[in-house]
């Protein structure tokens, strides 16, 4: 099961820089198509339209899959300041609390999602005519995969398997793990 896991997340690594080069590809060509303009090479119109609202929808998917990957990785914002006061046992509770009220939200933004779906299907974008759906739709992929994610945590710290390590994340203690330390990033 982990080697599943640790495969689709690194597709939706691989589908993140994916997205994030085709951004750049984008703005960067209609700049460029842009500035010719100005000195009257006129190429594409000025500008490819479809390019600018695919790359604010690229920019949508690209953040919510990007949230799904950081909270497994444990490195969303937190409360590390205070956390870390905490012995064991205050840690384990804080964490505890803190996922559960991340089910609950990640509940209520798929509720929303599920509720608005039937306004955005019908919905389309002016300019590529798609069904506002993929733009929407992603709270359904973000509000399971951080409301997974959460759940799997919540079952591991009251079956007492959490990693010792995890919870040291969670209080922002780093000293072991060199890919969240500024050493791993220089190195």
């Amino acid at each position: 099961m982990t080697s599943l896991t640790n495969k689709v997340f690194k597709l939706f690594e691989v589908l993140m820089a994916a997205s994030l080069a085709a951004m750049v590809a984008m703005v960067f060509g209609n700049a460029v198509l842009r500035k010719l303009s100005d000195y009257d090479l006129v190429l594409f119109g000025g500008g490819i339209p479809i390019s600018e609202e695919l790359s604010r929808i690229v920019f949508v998917w690209l953040t919510f899959i990007g949230a799904v990957v950081v909270a497994r990785q444990n490195a969303h914002l937190g409360v590390e300041t205070l956390v870390a006061r905490f012995g064991t046992r205050g840690r384990t509770i804080s964490m505890l609390l803190s996922d559960i009220f991340v089910v609950i939200c990640c509940a209520v933004f798929f509720w929303g999602t599920w509720r608005q779906a039937p306004i955005h299907i019908d919905n389309t974008a002016p300019i590529t005519g798609m069904s506002m759906i993929w733009v929407y739709g992603f709270g359904f992929f973000a509000s399971i995969g951080l409301g997974l994610l959460s759940t799997a945590r919540i079952v591991r710290i009251l079956t007492g398997r959490l990693d010792p390590t995890e919870l040291q994340q969670f209080a922002g203690e780093y000293d072991q793990d060199l890919a969240h330390s500024p050493k791993g990033h220089i190195d």
